[in-house]
């Protein structure tokens, strides 16, 4: 597989093509993330090669837009539009916003998912929860308080205000709050899924909150830059930063213990699962429809809810005990 580099000039957002054997029905399926320049994406487009190289006939346009816009995102849906691609995959920086344009590519005959974060039904075929909406939220919470035994005060920082996953996983942790005695949720602010703002929001909510035990990021952004700032404040081992995040990214902050414990599931599944589905409904192969079992190859079958919606694995802990098999993996 040949990883090229290009820019597309006329939509302002770069784009990295992994071609595949040339063939003359070779399926050109788009994965489109919220922003380049992200571990977690990248790693998933990792992936999406590893699909498109079991498969044999299809090439993957990687790309997205330079920052968590959905404007950025409809320039990239447009372009893709323009070059008649087969398939869209998107995590979507805005459920709604992006609806319009991918409604427009359903209508040229092109396949739409969406896939870690949705898009509203009426934009897509079918989409692609990394777990399910439940367990993610509950996970988020419980590991916090599984540090926290007399409770305490913890905050949240989230990706985008208008982040499909992130909102769902949010509404789904305040739920079960009240499962864990003592944990007091007096915070949600959002870093955009930018490092520094990130960072900056984290020293924000530790100003304000001078008794904060813990902060919850559900995103591999925030909880990288939340930790760094926990440490930078010399706080680690006050203040637990917990969340969504990568072996990668996480494993010094594992170390320095600014953070304990945190989850994820495989992104690579993710990227490969996601590449599996957009090109089985693309080349007719499944249908996406409620009840429907779609082929995701290694990964089984996903099967789809009444909102053709289906949950691809359990996300999975990493602390001290474990970082260190998985942080040269993703």
């Amino acid at each position: 597989m040949k990883f090229l580099k290009s820019v597309l000039a006329a939509t302002a957002v770069a784009a990295v093509c992994i071609a595949g054997p040339a063939q003359a029905e070779t399926k050109r399926i788009a994965l489109v993330v919220k922003a380049l320049g992200i571990g977690f994406f990248e790693a998933a487009a990792k992936g999406a090669e590893e699909a498109a190289k079991e498969l044999g006939d299809v090439e993957i346009i990687y790309t997205g837009p330079t920052d968590t816009t959905a404007e950025g995102q409809i320039e990239v849906i447009n372009a893709l539009i323009a070059q008649k691609v087969d398939a869209i995959a998107i995590s979507a920086n805005d459920q709604d916003a992006v609806v319009p344009a991918l409604k427009k590519a359903m209508d040229r005959g092109i396949t739409v998912i969406s896939w870690d974060s949705g898009v509203a039904p009426e934009g897509r075929q079918l989409h692609l929860n990394p777990s399910s909406n439940e367990l993610i939220g509950n996970m988020i919470i419980k590991l916090a308080a599984d540090h926290l035994p007399e409770g305490g005060d913890v905050a949240v920082l989230s990706a985008s205000a208008t982040a499909t996953n992130q909102n769902i996983w949010i509404e789904e942790m305040n739920k079960v709050k009240d499962n864990y005695p003592g944990i007091n949720v007096v915070a949600t602010v959002y870093g955009d899924d930018l490092a520094d703002k990130s960072y900056r929001e984290a020293q924000g909510l530790m100003q304000t909150y001078p008794d904060l035990k813990a902060i919850i990021a559900p995103t591999s952004v925030g909880i990288v830059a939340a930790a760094q700032a926990v440490s930078d404040a010399e706080k680690a081992g006050q203040i637990n930063v917990t969340g969504l995040g990568l072996p990668s990214e996480m494993a010094g902050h594992i170390e320095s213990g600014a953070s304990k414990s945190f989850a994820i599931w495989n992104p690579i599944d993710l990227g490969y699962s996601a590449t599996m589905l957009a090109y089985n409904l693309a080349t007719g192969e499944a249908e996406a429809k409620p009840g429907a079992e779609i082929p995701m190859g290694r990964m089984g079958t996903l099967t789809l809810d009444e909102n053709n919606e289906g949950a691809m694995a359990d996300p999975f802990v990493y602390d001290s005990s474990n970082i260190d098999d998985f942080k040269d993996i993703f």
